[in-house]
Protein backbone atom coordinates (compact mmCIF):
# COMPACT_ATOMS: atom_id res chain seq x y z
CA UNK A 1 0.00 0.00 0.00
CA UNK A 2 1.33 3.53 -0.94
CA UNK A 3 1.90 6.09 1.82
CA UNK A 4 -0.58 8.32 -0.33
CA UNK A 5 -3.52 5.61 0.36
CA UNK A 6 -3.12 6.25 4.59
CA UNK A 7 -5.99 8.38 6.01
CA UNK A 8 -5.31 12.14 5.49
CA UNK A 9 -5.39 12.32 9.37
CA UNK A 10 -2.27 10.65 9.79
CA UNK A 11 -0.19 13.04 6.82
CA UNK A 12 2.03 15.68 8.63
CA UNK A 13 5.03 17.23 7.60
CA UNK A 14 7.62 18.77 10.03
CA UNK A 15 10.60 19.85 7.86
CA UNK A 16 14.27 20.61 9.50
CA UNK A 17 16.39 22.22 6.97
CA UNK A 18 17.50 25.68 5.82
CA UNK A 19 21.40 24.93 5.81
CA UNK A 20 23.92 22.78 5.13
CA UNK A 21 23.68 19.43 5.87
CA UNK A 22 20.21 19.40 7.56
CA UNK A 23 17.78 17.06 6.81
CA UNK A 24 14.06 16.87 6.03
CA UNK A 25 12.27 14.43 7.77
CA UNK A 26 8.46 13.91 7.85
CA UNK A 27 6.12 11.96 10.36
CA UNK A 28 3.82 10.81 7.82
CA UNK A 29 1.60 8.35 10.09
CA UNK A 30 1.87 5.89 13.09
CA UNK A 31 1.96 2.00 11.84
CA UNK A 32 1.11 0.20 15.10
CA UNK A 33 3.95 1.25 17.47
CA UNK A 34 6.32 1.98 14.41
CA UNK A 35 6.70 5.96 12.88
CA UNK A 36 5.94 6.34 9.53
CA UNK A 37 8.98 9.03 8.49
CA UNK A 38 9.60 10.35 4.90
CA UNK A 39 13.27 11.66 4.93
CA UNK A 40 14.80 14.31 2.55
CA UNK A 41 11.44 13.25 0.19
CA UNK A 42 12.42 9.41 -0.11
CA UNK A 43 9.56 7.00 -0.18
CA UNK A 44 8.26 5.87 2.96
CA UNK A 45 10.36 4.04 5.64
CA UNK A 46 8.32 2.49 8.86
CA UNK A 47 11.02 2.89 11.63
CA UNK A 48 10.23 0.84 14.77
CA UNK A 49 11.77 2.51 18.23
CA UNK A 50 15.29 1.71 18.39
CA UNK A 51 15.93 1.77 14.69
CA UNK A 52 17.69 4.15 12.47
CA UNK A 53 17.00 5.12 9.15
CA UNK A 54 19.01 7.79 6.82
CA UNK A 55 20.71 8.92 10.04
CA UNK A 56 17.32 9.40 11.61
CA UNK A 57 17.18 7.63 14.75
CA UNK A 58 13.47 6.64 16.81
CA UNK A 59 14.12 6.77 20.68
CA UNK A 60 10.43 6.14 21.28
CA UNK A 61 6.92 5.75 19.86
CA UNK A 62 3.47 6.49 21.00
CA UNK A 63 0.26 7.51 20.02
CA UNK A 64 0.27 9.81 17.38
CA UNK A 65 3.69 10.77 18.39
CA UNK A 66 7.34 9.47 18.12
CA UNK A 67 10.32 11.15 19.97
CA UNK A 68 13.18 11.28 16.85
CA UNK A 69 17.03 11.67 17.41
CA UNK A 70 18.68 14.22 14.71
CA UNK A 71 21.82 15.59 14.75
CA UNK A 72 22.72 14.66 18.13
CA UNK A 73 19.75 15.77 19.52
CA UNK A 74 16.30 14.89 20.21
CA UNK A 75 12.94 16.04 18.77
CA UNK A 76 9.23 15.62 19.38
CA UNK A 77 7.18 14.81 16.24
CA UNK A 78 3.27 14.52 16.70
CA UNK A 79 0.98 13.64 13.62
CA UNK A 80 -0.60 16.84 12.62
CA UNK A 81 2.28 19.63 14.18
CA UNK A 82 2.93 22.18 11.85
CA UNK A 83 6.93 22.13 9.88
CA UNK A 84 9.63 22.83 12.67
CA UNK A 85 13.00 24.42 11.99
CA UNK A 86 16.54 22.54 13.07
CA UNK A 87 20.02 23.93 11.66
CA UNK A 88 23.15 21.23 11.33
CA UNK A 89 24.05 21.57 14.15
CA UNK A 90 20.30 19.94 15.47
CA UNK A 91 18.98 22.91 17.05
CA UNK A 92 15.87 24.63 16.81
CA UNK A 93 15.61 28.87 17.13
CA UNK A 94 18.27 31.06 17.99
CA UNK A 95 20.07 33.52 16.40
CA UNK A 96 21.56 33.37 13.07
CA UNK A 97 18.79 30.42 11.79
CA UNK A 98 18.25 31.02 8.21
CA UNK A 99 14.59 31.52 7.18
CA UNK A 100 13.19 29.17 4.55
CA UNK A 101 11.17 30.13 1.68
CA UNK A 102 8.81 26.68 0.88
CA UNK A 103 5.69 25.92 3.01
CA UNK A 104 3.99 22.26 2.06
CA UNK A 105 0.94 21.42 3.78
CA UNK A 106 -1.36 18.47 3.36
CA UNK A 107 -4.97 18.60 3.63
CA UNK A 108 -6.61 16.97 6.57
CA UNK A 109 -10.18 15.57 6.78
CA UNK A 110 -12.79 17.28 5.33
CA UNK A 111 -9.99 19.00 2.73
CA UNK A 112 -8.62 21.89 4.83
CA UNK A 113 -5.86 23.05 5.25
CA UNK A 114 -4.55 23.26 8.94
CA UNK A 115 -0.83 24.04 10.91
CA UNK A 116 0.80 25.66 13.45
CA UNK A 117 2.27 29.06 13.27
CA UNK A 118 3.48 31.93 15.18
CA UNK A 119 2.58 35.26 15.61
CA UNK A 120 4.71 37.33 17.02
CA UNK A 121 6.26 34.39 18.90
CA UNK A 122 3.51 32.91 20.37
CA UNK A 123 2.36 29.28 18.90
CA UNK A 124 -1.60 29.11 17.19
CA UNK A 125 -3.26 27.19 15.08
CA UNK A 126 -4.01 28.04 11.56
CA UNK A 127 -6.82 27.05 9.21
CA UNK A 128 -5.81 28.47 5.59
CA UNK A 129 -8.48 30.60 4.23
CA UNK A 130 -7.81 31.91 0.48
CA UNK A 131 -11.37 33.88 1.26
CA UNK A 132 -10.39 36.03 3.96
CA UNK A 133 -9.03 39.36 3.34
CA UNK A 134 -6.39 39.26 6.54
CA UNK A 135 -5.43 36.91 9.60
CA UNK A 136 -8.34 36.86 11.56
CA UNK A 137 -8.68 36.00 14.97
CA UNK A 138 -10.84 36.40 18.67
CA UNK A 139 -10.46 39.28 21.12
CA UNK A 140 -9.54 36.36 23.15
CA UNK A 141 -6.15 35.06 21.04
CA UNK A 142 -5.40 38.34 21.04
CA UNK A 143 -5.17 39.10 24.35
CA UNK A 144 -3.42 35.45 25.17
CA UNK A 145 -1.15 37.09 22.71
CA UNK A 146 -0.48 39.95 24.40
CA UNK A 147 -1.23 41.86 21.26
CA UNK A 148 -2.13 45.75 21.74
CA UNK A 149 -5.07 45.44 19.27
CA UNK A 150 -7.20 48.09 20.59
CA UNK A 151 -4.76 50.84 19.21
CA UNK A 152 -5.63 49.72 15.60
CA UNK A 153 -8.66 50.96 13.49
CA UNK A 154 -12.04 50.05 15.08
CA UNK A 155 -14.33 48.58 12.71
CA UNK A 156 -17.12 46.99 12.51
CA UNK A 157 -18.13 43.50 10.89
CA UNK A 158 -20.99 41.48 9.24
CA UNK A 159 -21.46 37.45 10.55
CA UNK A 160 -23.82 35.26 10.22
CA UNK A 161 -25.00 36.23 13.60
CA UNK A 162 -24.84 40.37 12.95
CA UNK A 163 -22.59 43.05 13.53
CA UNK A 164 -19.70 42.65 15.69
CA UNK A 165 -16.98 45.15 16.97
CA UNK A 166 -13.40 44.07 15.25
CA UNK A 167 -9.86 46.07 15.17
CA UNK A 168 -7.84 46.35 12.40
CA UNK A 169 -4.03 45.86 13.26
CA UNK A 170 -0.67 44.59 12.25
CA UNK A 171 1.44 41.85 13.36
CA UNK A 172 4.94 41.91 13.97
CA UNK A 173 6.10 38.77 12.17
CA UNK A 174 4.01 35.76 11.17
CA UNK A 175 6.04 32.10 11.24
CA UNK A 176 4.85 28.84 9.98
CA UNK A 177 7.62 26.37 10.25
CA UNK A 178 10.73 27.94 9.32
CA UNK A 179 9.19 30.97 6.62
CA UNK A 180 8.61 34.40 8.37
CA UNK A 181 7.10 37.36 6.85
CA UNK A 182 6.63 40.84 8.75
CA UNK A 183 4.01 43.83 8.93
CA UNK A 184 1.46 41.33 8.07
CA UNK A 185 -2.50 42.72 8.84
CA UNK A 186 -5.08 40.90 10.85
CA UNK A 187 -7.86 41.73 12.20
CA UNK A 188 -9.41 41.20 15.46
CA UNK A 189 -12.83 40.43 15.69
CA UNK A 190 -15.54 39.92 19.21
CA UNK A 191 -16.54 37.24 17.98
CA UNK A 192 -15.84 33.26 18.26
CA UNK A 193 -13.52 31.44 15.94
CA UNK A 194 -12.31 27.30 16.51
CA UNK A 195 -9.18 29.02 14.76
CA UNK A 196 -6.90 31.69 13.33
CA UNK A 197 -7.55 32.36 9.86
CA UNK A 198 -4.32 32.61 7.86
CA UNK A 199 -5.72 34.77 5.11
CA UNK A 200 -4.49 36.95 2.21
CA UNK A 201 -2.62 39.02 4.03
CA UNK A 202 -0.38 36.75 4.70
CA UNK A 203 -0.73 34.40 1.54
CA UNK A 204 -0.35 36.67 -1.34
CA UNK A 205 3.46 37.13 -0.04
CA UNK A 206 3.60 33.49 -1.51
CA UNK A 207 2.92 32.18 -4.65
CA UNK A 208 0.35 29.30 -4.14
CA UNK A 209 0.69 25.44 -6.34
CA UNK A 210 -2.24 22.81 -5.37
CA UNK A 211 -1.62 19.50 -6.36
CA UNK A 212 -4.13 16.95 -5.11
CA UNK A 213 -4.28 16.81 -1.27
CA UNK A 214 -1.11 19.13 -0.89
CA UNK A 215 -0.18 22.85 -0.95
CA UNK A 216 2.54 24.69 -1.96
CA UNK A 217 3.60 28.18 -0.75
CA UNK A 218 6.36 29.60 -2.20
CA UNK A 219 7.63 32.94 -1.38
CA UNK A 220 7.49 35.43 -3.73
CA UNK A 221 11.16 37.88 -3.37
Amino acid sequence: MGWKNFPLLFIALAAFGGVAHAQSVALAGMLGNKALLVVNGAAPKSVAAGEKHMDVKVISTSGDQAVLELNGKRHTLRVGDAPVSVGAGGGTGGEGRRGGNRIVLTAGSGGHFMTQGQINGQTVQFLVDTGATSISMTVADAERMGLDYKSGQRIQLSTANGVVPGWRTSLRSVRVGDVEVFNVDAVVAARDLPFLLLGNSFLTRFQMIRENDQMTLVKRF
